[in-house]
């Protein structure tokens, strides 16, 4: 099947071109709530179908569940996939691990659960402390010289570390958490990705959902992982949401859903910031590819980056005892 035609950008200086909206595989592994993999797959297809070729998993999301269901729905579709996935965020034991020996195995096993030959981004998850990124990027550099990753990626990556790895091996991209809500260290980091040519990547670009008006209450996501954290507990909760209503409004007045507004906004932001927002409705995949019809000028961006200036949003963006592996 053909896929539809979407606006394209490129990935780092020459890598592919990918939709300038990918899809986050994430929740579809139970991680915000409950999920069903036939339906899963469905959507995954569904966003191939739309023009959406880039997709984002991690051997972390469900320990490795997630690289097995997208490597399902992709199959027979290699061609049409720009295939991102993750490593050194190991779950099961809250630690992370940039070892090179780490980095080989994981990437084959990887590579095994997509059911691929090739990955066409591999990031590390998270920056391990104990280990040189020199070190890990040396080992990743490997992999692209053997064939099984074709570009390399950092996440959650503070701007020196960027500097140091890139030294070793040309970074394609940075992904680092991205909204109208945060956007400290991601406006920080991207003052040196421009500068390299290497693209950002904006995870969470719709606040875990905060933006999209969907969530009114902590009620509304108690039983998935986001109520623990800190942005949707308590007078964070009551805080963030003030801001989220801003939006709302703004939507209104510019004829499109809060989530089109504020992923038009993003992409208003450059050429080289791809959000990748998540989800496992295909109604929502729709949603989030109207957003490249909304076109917003200076002055209406101006006031949106007004209505929630950096630092606004009220909470840590992840649980206190996961913060220290942020932005490292």
């Amino acid at each position: 099947m053909n896929q539809a035609v979407v606006e394209m950008r490129t990935l780092g200086k020459n890598g592919p071109k990918v939709s300038a909206i990918g899809l986050g595989c994430m929740s579809m592994s139970g991680i915000y709530g409950e999920s069903d993999d036939a339906a899963s797959i469905a959507t995954i297809q569904h966003a191939l179908d739309r023009g959406i070729n880039f997709l984002d998993t991690a051997d972390a999301y469900g320990n490795g569940h997630n690289e097995g269901l997208v490597g399902r729905a992709i199959k027979g579709r290699r061609d049409q996939v720009v295939l991102a996935t993750k490593f050194g965020n190991i779950m099961a034991t809250h630690s992370v691990d940039g070892r090179p020996e780490y980095v080989m195995q994981a990437c084959d096993a990887s590579l095994k659960r997509l059911g691929v030959e090739v990955i066409d981004l591999y990031y590390q998850h998270r920056v391990d402390p104990k280990v040189p990124i020199e070190d890990t990027v040396g080992a990743m550099a490997k992999l692209v010289a053997q064939g099984k990753v074709r570009f390399l990626g950092l996440s959650e990556a503070h701007p020196e570390t960027i500097r140091r790895a890139h030294k070793v091996h040309p970074i394609a991209a940075v992904q680092t958490e991205f909204s109208l809500l945060y956007r400290v260290e991601a406006e920080e980091t991207r003052k040196l990705t421009r500068a390299l040519g290497i693209s950002f990547v904006a995870y969470a670009p719709l606040g875990r959902s905060f933006l999209t008006g969907t969530v009114q209450s902590p009620d509304d996501i108690k039983a998935d992982r986001r109520s623990q954290h800190p942005r949707f507990q308590g007078e964070h909760f009551a805080r963030n949401r003030a801001l989220a209503v801003k939006v709302e409004a703004i939507a209104k007045e510019n004829g499109c859903t809060p989530a089109q507004l504020v992923l038009a906004w993003l992409l208003a932001q450059g050429p080289d910031v791809i959000p990748i927002p998540g989800t496992k409705r295909k109604e929502r995949v729709d949603e989030n590819l109207g957003a490249l019809k909304v076109k917003l000028g200076a002055a209406e961006l101006a006031r949106l980056s007004a209505a929630i200036p950096p630092g606004a949003a009220a909470g840590l963006r992840y649980p206190e005892t996961a913060m220290p592996g942020l932005y490292r």
